[in-house]
């Protein structure tokens, strides 16, 4: 297992580090948009992603990027379809929400609950060609108050397509709390729908790699479709500039941001005994911070929760790392350069 372990580190500290660089990229200016990240979801996407075979199939949501780069993609390519390049994967008309690779038959969407359908389909067309394959639909727990993908789920029971649904669970919908816009069990919800439920801890990369082995092997055997549910957590909150993670992480420094001079003037230090007789203004801000630190406890990487379970690797570890960075550079790099060769500034 240990090596299992060691090639799943591998393909998720590629993704992050990848991703973090997107990230940098889009702080610069050179990504235009919103950008949905999937650090915290490298555990969910691995787990699945490395027992894919070649003639299956992935539709994705608009967090696409690491599922389609550790299932092989080029990496160059996709960084200039994130910047939006004519040279880069979909002629940088579909940015990181739209990502379609005839190569991989996988396709995403920004629509949400749109995997459910596009994942069917993909489905049909392998059961009608009478191959040994499936299909993989990706998608968060907010997207099952969708009626497309619960239909699509209806469609795949009553047909026996061979479907695996993961749902990808951070308890939030966007800003909601999910549980507030949800009812019942979504493992119950599934099942009563026709589909085999499996349960994992997202943020443990073995924990999902098995319940998906299982989930595989009923569902090419001929099985009915499966439900996997596996909880994680957004360390950039719904997409990258998150207000609420803002304001949890410099509450004061958003307080004067947002509210202009009449708050300034009370967290101002000459305002500190007016700014304690703003007893509203005082509580709101304790909550934030108390939240903040609730936020941090409930924080679990996958990525650290691996490594330190290969903590007797650390050769293997530090050179493996290296590699990684190398390389991520040199894509970055490369992504950057224009077609006569020279880095853009």
């Amino acid at each position: 297992m240990l090596a299992d372990l060691k090639a799943l580190y591998a393909m998720m500290l590629r993704s992050r580090l990848y991703e973090e660089q997107v990230q940098a990229l889009w702080e610069q200016g050179l990504i235009s948009g919103e950008m949905h990240m999937s650090i915290g979801e490298e555990g969910i996407a691995a787990g699945v992603v490395s027992l894919l075979q070649e003639d299956d199939a992935l539709a994705l949501d608009h967090r696409g990027t690491a599922p389609l780069l550790m299932w092989g993609e080029d990496p160059v390519l996709l960084m200039k379809e994130i910047l939006g390049r004519p040279d880069g994967l979909c002629r940088g008309q579909g940015g990181h929400m739209h990502l379609f690779s005839q190569k991989h038959m996988a396709a995403s969407s920004g629509i949400v609950g749109a995997s459910g359908p596009t994942a069917a389909g993909f489905a049909l067309a392998l059961q009608r060609q009478s191959k040994d394959a499936l299909a993989v639909a990706f998608f968060g727990e907010g997207s099952m108050n969708q009626g497309m993908l619960l239909e699509s789920m209806n469609l795949a029971a009553a047909w026996k397509l061979p479907v695996v649904f993961v749902c990808k669970d951070n308890g939030l919908s966007i800003t909601t709390v999910s549980s507030e816009v949800t009812g019942g069990n979504l493992l119950q919800r599934a099942q009563g729908l026709g589909l085999t439920p499996y349960e994992a801890d997202g943020t443990r990369v073995e924990s999902v790699q098995e319940a998906t082995s299982s989930a595989f092997q009923t569902v090419r055997e001929g099985g009915p479709p499966a439900f996997l549910l596996a909880r994680c957590f957004h360390y950039e909150g719904h997409f990258l500039g998150d207000g609420y993670l803002r304001i949890l992480r410099r509450p004061l420094k958003q307080a004067r941001h947002m509210a202009g001079e009449t708050i300034r003037s009370f967290v101002s230090s000459e305002g500190e005994g007016r700014f304690s007789r703003m007893g509203n203004l005082k509580r709101v801000l304790t909550s934030i911070d108390r939240a903040r630190h609730e936020q941090k406890a409930r924080c679990v990487d996958p990525l650290k929760l691996a490594r330190d379970r290969l903590t007797s690797e650390k050769e293997w570890l530090d050179q493996t790392e290296r590699e990684i960075r190398t390389e991520v550079a040199a894509i970055v790099a490369e992504a950057l350069e224009d077609r006569s060769g020279r880095a853009e500034p």
